[in-house]
């Protein structure tokens, strides 16, 4: 993808998307690239608790902007379409 029509995905603020934190999108997209909330945590110097709570924060959100994602893959799905991350980064 070229660099302008990422960053055309990743300002994408239409009303359908979720508006998610930094801290939420950051958590997001780690535990894509990890194989355990575990891992995440650990990488991020947080607990697998805390992971949970921002990964069920972003699952509401979603559900509020009619998106539901109650998988990782669905969630991942989200992620690509929202512009979050890229096939290529997963």
């Amino acid at each position: 993808m070229a660099p302008a029509l990422a960053g055309a995905f990743g300002a994408n603020r239409r009303s359908d998307r979720p508006r998610l934190s930094e801290r939420e999108e950051s958590v997001l997209v780690e535990w894509f690239q990890c194989e355990s909330k575990d891992l995440v945590a650990a990488k991020l110097g947080i607990t697998p608790r805390t992971v949970n709570t921002y990964l069920d924060r972003v699952r509401i959100k979603c559900a509020n902007v009619g998106r539901r994602a109650r998988t990782k893959a669905a969630l991942v799905a989200r992620a690509i379409q929202d512009g979050l991350v890229q096939v290529d980064d997963l």
